[in-house]
């Protein structure tokens, strides 16, 4: 049983003065849904998501070691310039994991980030963000440790991204991953995103995600306010009793290929988020027109063709639609007369599942 004392470093046995490292992480889509939060980034609730493929983030982390070890030291760049706005959430980082990586103030640090997708597409970039820079400290804390095995590796670094963004655990690795203790999923934990375990049906593999931006602008409630609002809600309990109820449903649809039942727990998982939402106090409402509107044709098109495709939402505006890669040329004729026109700017991005983490750059 982990407890978060197994990633505080006994001692280093190896120096690095300088040099740098890159990876990619993914963002995710969640199929089940993590809305409430504990103390320490722990969720009220487990979930599980899909990892993608296309849309990303791409870090570069430099480091040079520094003579003053007093404070916290970097500059922060975004797609090459200077992003000031972005400082006080890594900050945070690094406070919060500080005891985890207690090299980081003896170093100055370079982070030079950029994703794959439209910074301003609505799409958020924080999950993938945060498991990109973990990667990063973890490919130097083995530079300092060179006898870490590589699940400790993964694990930790999925423990530090939770730390930045909760959802960030489940970009680490994996093509689907589970986050939160689950009884009937083994290895399963609040500290850390895991892959999940068991047998899924080839139904699921490369499965689609084409995202339809909606609405690109800022939320107007930030997801960590969102996730406190659970505190006091009035269904909170019975929601974190179905969503453990859901993820137990889901082990099952996964190893039958019961692409009906998987349509019935993602669309409800979905609606349950932002009824949440709705239901909170104060309450707000993150969907558009258009986001019900997309909902809306999906589901006459479904009826109509039989095509088994489906929609998810994150805590916004933009609507997942997910559909089985057999079916893809369907889905995007489909999305290409009937739903493009609801984008924000005809906009979308087609994308899939795909497997976590990469490394670009090693030192």
């Amino acid at each position: 049983m982990f407890t978060v004392t197994d990633f505080i470093p006994k001692k280093y046995t190896s120096i690095i003065e300088t040099g740098n490292f890159e990876w990619s992480a993914p963002s995710n889509i969640a199929l089940v849904k993590y809305w409430g939060k504990k103390d320490n980034q722990i969720p009220a609730n487990p979930s599980v998501s899909f990892t993608l493929n296309n849309c990303k983030t791409i870090t570069k982390l430099g480091f040079e070691k520094k003579e003053n070890s007093g404070s916290f030291s970097f500059d922060l760049l975004f797609e090459g310039k200077p992003k000031e706005d972005f400082k006080p959430k890594i900050q945070k980082f690094f406070e919060r994991i500080e005891v985890y990586m207690p090299f980081l103030k003896e170093y100055h640090f370079t982070i030079d980030t950029q994703n794959t997708f439209p910074h301003s597409s609505g799409i958020a970039s924080s999950a993938s963000g945060m498991a990109a820079l973990a990667m990063n400290f973890m490919s130097l804390e083995k530079v300092l440790n060179p006898e870490m095995t590589d699940d400790y590796f993964y694990q930790k670094a999925s423990f530090l991204a939770r730390l930045g963004s909760g959802s960030a655990c489940r970009s680490v690795k994996g093509n689907v991953v589970v986050w939160g203790k689950q009884n009937n999923i083994k290895g399963s934990t609040d500290l850390f995103g895991v892959e999940f375990p068991y047998t899924i049906h080839e139904n699921f593999e490369n499965y689609q995600d084409t995202i339809l931006l909606v609405d690109k602008g800022e939320k107007q409630v930030s997801s960590t306010i969102g996730h406190d609002l659970m505190h006091n809600h009035p269904y909170a309990e019975r929601r974190f009793s179905q969503a453990h109820e859901n993820l137990d449903h889901l082990i099952a649809i996964f190893e039958s290929g019961n692409i009906e039942e998987f349509i019935k727990v993602v669309e409800s998982e979905a609606l349950t988020l932002h009824a949440m939402m709705m239901t909170s106090m104060p309450y707000f409402i993150l969907m558009k027109p258009n986001t019900l509107q997309i909902i809306n044709t999906i589901w006459k098109f479904r009826n109509e063709t039989k095509i088994p495709v489906c929609f998810t939402l994150d805590a916004g505006a933009n609507v997942h639609v997910l559909y089985p890669n057999n079916v893809t040329d369907k889905v995007l004729q489909f999305i290409k007369n009937e739903l493009v026109g609801y984008c924000q700017n005809g906009q979308y991005i087609c994308d899939e599942i795909g497997a976590g983490s990469q490394l670009i750059i090693d030192n």
